[in-house]
């Protein structure tokens, strides 16, 4: 295969993580959307959206083996090679954090949140930016402009934490007023835990990033 050849495919095959990110952030949205407005319809397509993110994965999956196969690259083509099958599964991994929210969501019914969502949507909102620059930063050619991307999200991580305990010091409250709010407050933990997870998967991918133009194991969150 020419030099011109791979190069095109292996750009091709980090479009494609590009695409798989699209679809995993409007997965997001609607998940946290659907919750926050008692949405079961949209909650429901949450859910069976997230077959198509899987099939995503699985397309990237193929195309890095066959490109392996067919190129047999070595050195930093092949680390480029196995950090796209890392990435893709990491952006599978929030999928599947949205299904989980819109799961909740259906549990939940046409129950009312046990209060106002603020914070979750905050959360889910500063974790989506950290997965748009983590990404953007995982295409970029240039190593001085990935390394400032991944490096801008150890701070929105700590912003993310902070909201996350805000939310489970706030619900633990609401359980302690009564044991008939634990049921749903139980719920909006998991909606939480959830969209704290999106936010480290996302520095999962900047640290890629990082380790792809620097060759650095660095721990973006720390």
């Amino acid at each position: 295969m020419a030099r011109a050849e791979f190069d095109r495919d292996l750009s091709q095959l980090e479009a494609e993580i590009i695409l798989m990110g699209g679809l995993v952030e409007s997965a997001i949205i609607g998940a946290v959307e659907a919750l926050s407005h008692r949405d079961l319809a949209k909650s429901t397509r949450v859910v069976e959206q997230d077959d198509r993110i899987d099939r995503k994965e699985s397309e990237v999956e193929a195309a890095a083996i066959e490109l392996i196969r067919r190129e047999a690259p070595i050195a930093s083509d092949l680390r480029r090679i196995m950090a796209t099958l890392f990435v893709a599964s990491e952006l599978e991994r929030i999928g599947d954090y949205a299904e989980g929210i819109a799961k909740i969501s259906l549990t939940m019914g046409t129950e009312p949140p046990l209060k106002e969502l603020i914070d979750i949507p905050r959360m889910a909102d500063i974790a989506l930016d950290m997965l748009k620059k983590s990404l953007e930063a995982f295409v970029e050619k240039d190593r001085k402009v990935a390394m400032t991307l991944a490096r801008s999200l150890g701070p929105a991580d700590d912003e993310v934490d902070v909201l996350y305990d805000t939310v489970q010091n706030d619900l633990i409250e609401l359980m302690k007023v009564s044991p008939t709010n634990i049921e749903r407050a139980t719920y909006l933990l998991w909606a939480a835990h959830n969209l704290e997870r999106v936010a480290d998967r996302a520095t999962n991918i900047a640290e890629r990033a990082i380790y792809l133009v620097s060759g650095e194991s660095v721990n973006v969150g720390a």
